[in-house]
């Protein structure tokens, strides 16, 4: 254990601040996701890059044939399998390098309301997990970064006590019709998620 004054970095800052190609990509990613700032970005690029190097560790320790590689690989394969970032038969840790960013994100509490059709934007999904009116296994998620793991998926609905309960809730109206225009939640693709 470490001491508590000084937690563990989530993420790193870009080390040329001012890229334009790089800002560019970075403002179209936290655009399409709704992402509250690029502080967020920098946590599941960080994240993700985490994953990388275990991956990268494994292969050169599973080259050398130790034993123990082969258990820890399983279980970061396993792991994100769980998570929901990876396919379910993944069996290679060629599937961990070749992972992109918007997988990651796509396991947010943000995404995954909006695409299941619990808000009509992702910045009202946002709001609606904020404000506490969603939860996961009947149990309140204020943080629209939580990652969801494929069990959970289903699971997401509102909250128990939330007035969106109601069908005749001006909000749910309000979802309801742009769903019918085809605007909103139903026009973006899920994500593929693989049954079991």
């Amino acid at each position: 254990m470490g001491d508590p004054k000084f937690l563990r970095r989530t993420y790193e800052r870009p080390k040329h601040p001012w890229e334009a190609v790089r800002m560019a990509d970075e403002n179209k990613i936290t655009a399409k996701y709704g992402l509250k700032n690029k502080r967020e970005l920098w946590k599941a690029q960080f994240r993700l890059r985490n994953f990388r190097r275990q991956a990268r560790e494994l292969q050169a320790r599973v080259r050398a044939k130790e034993a123990q590689a082969e258990k820890e690989t399983k279980w970061l394969l396993d792991s994100l399998a769980r998570m929901g970032v990876l396919p379910i038969g993944a069996n290679s840790l060629d599937d961990v390098l070749s992972l992109t960013l918007e997988s990651l994100l796509e396991r947010r509490l943000q995404w995954i309301a909006y695409v299941k059709g619990l808000s009509s934007s992702l910045s009202g999904s946002r709001q609606l997990i904020v404000h506490g009116h969603v939860s996961i296994r009947n149990r309140k998620v204020r943080s629209p970064g939580y990652l969801v793991s494929r069990e959970e998926e289903a699971q997401v609905s509102y909250n128990a006590f939330s007035p969106l309960l109601d069908d005749a809730h001006p909000v749910r109206v309000a979802i309801k019709q742009k769903i019918e225009k085809g605007e909103g939640a139903r026009a973006v693709s899920a994500p593929p998620v693989a049954a079991g």
